[in-house]
């Protein structure tokens, strides 16, 4: 083997890059099946408000030394319920609800974390992700979390077509429309609190959306986008912990950036794909 080669090589043979790699593939597989639908149905700002809504779950959890991902889901669960609350009791509109308990949350989570004794380490760790130190205990979970996705993904795929389409198209069918929307927003909350040790809350909006943006260039069937977007999301893992060895920058914010990168590049390549080439003129006849 070639020096050169070797040292390519290298953070393969570390187990905590092999541990981030396949924790950050795994969430890639959930998020690529969840973020297609999130663009499909345009909840981006819901999975945006979600990853800062499970901030004080995750903090107090930080604080006290108790697991950060059921912190998380237990904060970000409480946001789902408090934003039907909001619609249902105070009937206030569906972005109202989420951007008043967007900033109650995140703004509740800074404050629990400013009273913690290492505020700026735990700050950066739940703001940016720590994906290297994803553990053999993590891994088993991020597994259960996308065997449990994509299951829910798989078996509601009608209502949520249906949902997608028109409510009272699904309520005629008799698919439930109702629990369809709280069976997404659960996929939504499932996705982000899975994602958030991999790149932390404020970039986990970045893995859950540009590979499906970046799939959504090349086919309209939503499996086959799903299986493009997992596949965008995995590369973009790959990619980012790469740059993230040898650029010696941020694990998290290397992954996210890849995943937007990915998407850009995806778009330009469509764009040139189908612009047509010129058409060159024809020779002139010659008169002999």
């Amino acid at each position: 083997m070639t020096p050169s080669l070797a040292a390519l090589l290298t953070p393969f043979t570390l187990e905590f890059f092999q541990r981030g790699l396949l924790g950050g593939a795994l969430v890639a597989v959930l998020c690529g099946v969840v973020g297609t639908w999130v663009v499909v149905r345009g909840m981006a700002f819901l999975g945006e408000a979600l990853a800062h809504g499970m901030l004080p779950g995750v903090a107090l959890a930080t604080v006290l030394g108790a697991p950060v991902l059921v912190g998380g889901a237990v904060s970000a669960v409480a946001m789902s319920i408090g934003i039907g609350a909001l619609q249902r009791r105070a009937r206030l509109s569906y972005d109202t609800s989420i951007g008043l308990l967007f900033v109650a949350m995140l703004a509740l989570g800074v404050i629990i974390i400013s009273h913690s004794g290492s505020f700026a380490t735990d700050a950066t760790a739940i703001l940016f992700g720590d994906i290297l130190a994803i553990t053999r205990p993590d891994l088993l979970l991020l597994a259960a979390a996308a065997v449990v996705g994509v299951t829910v993904a798989t078996l509601c795929h009608r209502p949520f077509v249906a949902l997608a389409l028109d409510a009272r198209i699904a309520t005629v069918l008799g698919l439930r429309p109702r629990w369809a929307q709280a069976a997404l927003v659960g996929l939504v909350t499932l996705a982000v609190v899975a994602s958030y040790q991999a790149v932390g809350s404020l970039l986990v909006v970045g893995l859950l959306l540009a590979p499906a943006v970046a799939a959504g260039q090349w086919t309209s069937r939503l499996p086959t986008r799903m299986a493009l977007a997992c596949a965008f999301g995995v590369a973009a893992v790959l990619a980012g912990l790469l740059a993230s060895w040898y650029a010696a920058t941020a694990a998290g914010a290397s992954v996210a950036g890849a995943a937007i990168a990915l998407a850009g590049l995806s778009w330009a390549a469509r764009v040139a794909v189908r612009t047509p080439r010129p058409i060159a003129p024809p020779a002139p006849v010659s008169a002999s």
